[in-house]
């Protein structure tokens, strides 16, 4: 980490203009104060403060004064000639109270809370996330362009020069900030690819995946795109899913999750682990899941998990083991999307995980069949359980789930209850043109 003179240092000599102080609110929307370089002391003294009362997640009268602490490990200056990001640095922040105590809402604050407690029993969590997202030309109505006449899918080229143009920067910019870049390449659907960030610790990794989002969002924005990581923007095509690759090392690094002996080469800390996700995802579906749209994803036909299971082979399940063992052991968990709060996200992962090791809790035998090739009548006979299907089903588990509830806090677990009680509210008011259509005329 670096010391408070080497970013003053870092800041004079590379004639930084700007500091963005960022932070996230209960949904994972990114937060941004920009402050002039002249006030680095008074940043790196945590003496910036604002006013919380606004924020989603933050909305009692006793968090109107908040206090950023900035994170001095996720400084960086944002690699871009062009933008309102040109000669800008950032950092990543925890909030505080006013008098210096860490503030309960905060999300980031309590991932680092559980991480430290988790710590007291040796684990450490790493993730790998893939990030499937959209890149869409739209009109002054955001709605999407061509979307019907565009037909590249899977690893093919794209058809624009301006397109991979986009592509090449947002790469070059995210390789200039020391992102351990695995591949980028075209999803299914038009429009859509997938990056794949590398793996590092879950508190890293969040922020990564948040930076990610800015930064695509910027550069995309400047090429005349828009980024978009909504879970299921066209009607028809496949959705955009963030698959995680969980794994879990000692204090020497050494992965957890492998052992040689077992036929599946995986551990008891692995099986536990799958049977306490396979056990618990009901409850912790809202959080990797939170959104309305999130549900018009997890559909049948379109390579979204919907059904419970874990197997070594078959992507169609909840849980899948990636081929490469050792060191590189891991459990992909497919069902997350990226509208997900990445910091609520792993929190909810890590104490599940850690809860079924503590219980030792048995995962089903798995299924290595292509889930979505069985009928209707297979499914109940073998007993498959599915994900809830809509976004008021999950919060009703959620609202159940111990799990989640050690793994937020009282605070966040129930401001996260109660904004998304008034999302599903103000969605089944909606009249859609859908129904417009539809019904009309009956």
């Amino acid at each position: 980490m670096l010391s408070d003179t080497e970013i003053k240092d870092i800041l004079f000599s590379n004639k930084i203009k700007n500091i963005f102080l960022q932070f996230i609110d209960i949904n994972g929307k990114i937060k941004t104060l920009n402050l002039p370089t002249k006030q680095i002391d008074d940043i790196l003294q945590n003496k910036i403060m604002f006013d919380g009362s606004s924020i989603s997640g933050f909305r009692v009268n006793e968090t109107m004064d908040l206090r950023l602490y900035p994170d001095k490990s996720t400084f960086l200056i944002f690699p871009f000639n062009f933008s309102n990001l040109h000669n800008s640095a950032r950092f990543i922040c925890d909030i505080h109270n006013s008098d210096g105590t860490p503030f309960a809402g905060c999300p980031r604050a309590n991932l680092k809370k559980l991480i430290k407690n988790t710590l007291n029993t040796k684990y450490r969590m790493n993730i790998g996330p893939e990030i499937e997202f959209f890149l869409f030309k739209i009109d002054n109505n955001n709605n999407i362009l061509q979307s019907k006449q565009e037909s590249t899918g899977y690893y093919d080229v794209n058809r624009s020069n301006k397109y991979d143009e986009a592509l090449i920067n947002i790469l070059l910019a995210l390789q200039k900030m020391e992102f351990d870049i695995d591949a980028l390449h075209h999803e299914g659907a038009p429009f859509q690819h997938e990056i794949d960030l590398g793996y590092n610790d879950i508190l890293k990794t969040a922020d990564n995946i948040i930076t990610f989002k800015f930064v695509t969002k910027i550069i995309a924005d400047y090429f005349g795109f828009k980024a978009s990581f909504m879970p299921k923007p066209i009607y028809g095509q496949n959705g955009s899913g963030l698959h995680l690759n969980i794994s879990l090392t000692d204090s020497r690094g050494n992965n957890l999750f492998f052992d040689e002996s077992d036929k599946n080469k995986l551990s008891g800390y692995a099986y536990s682990s799958i049977g306490a996700l396979l056990k618990n995802i009901k409850g912790i579906t809202a959080v990797l899941n939170p959104t309305i749209n999130s549900y018009k994803r997890l559909v049948k036909d379109y390579e979204a998990p919907i059904y419970i299971v874990w197997s070594a082979v078959t992507r169609s399940a909840l849980i899948r083991i990636p081929s490469n063992k050792g060191a590189s052991t891991r459990l992909e968990l497919r069902s997350p999307d990226a509208a997900a709060n990445p910091y609520l996200a792993f929190a909810v992962i890590l104490q599940t995980c850690l809860d079924g090791i503590r219980k030792n809790v048995e995962p089903p035998a798995p299924i290595e069949k292509n889930l979505f090739l069985l009928s209707a009548n297979e499914i109940k006979q073998r007993k498959i359980k599915s994900l809830p299907r809509n976004l008021f089903t999950s919060l009703e588990e959620f609202e159940k789930s111990m799990v989640s509830k050690t793994a937020l806090g009282d605070y966040i677990f129930n401001e996260f209850l109660n904004s998304k009680r008034i999302e599903w509210n103000e969605y089944r008011k909606q009249v859609t043109p859908w129904e417009i259509e539809k019904y009309l005329d009956v």
